[in-house]
């Protein structure tokens, strides 16, 4: 299991300590089984907190894929095939495919 990160472990705290202050303000409780309740309850959702802040190595790999699927289209075919779509947009021609090489005739 890898160790968490420190934007992991800060985010993960800082709800733990938020989230306990607020419910224990906002319910008014006092006795014990109602702050050990509230106290898992933080714990818990500061577990899923941690968990769910997206790791560098990841953020990185999404953002070069992000990247990627916007540069593709841009400049790797030939004029004719870049003509082609326009073409067809205009004249009304039908639906493209994901690749914009095929079209659908209706």
């Amino acid at each position: 299991m890898p160790r968490p990160t420190a934007a992991q472990l800060a985010y993960g705290s800082a709800t733990v300590v938020c989230s306990t202050l607020v419910m224990l303000l906002l319910s008014g409780t006092s006795t014990g089984i109602g702050v050990a309740v509230i106290g898992i309850a933080a714990l818990a959702l500061g577990l899923i907190v941690a968990v769910t802040v997206p790791l560098p190595g990841r953020a990185r790999a999404a953002r070069a894929a992000a990247r990627a699927r916007t540069s593709s289209g841009a400049g790797t075919g030939t004029a004719k095939e870049a003509r082609v779509p326009a073409a067809r947009a205009h004249a009304g021609g039908g639906a493209e495919s994901r690749f914009g090489q095929h079209s659908l005739r209706r």
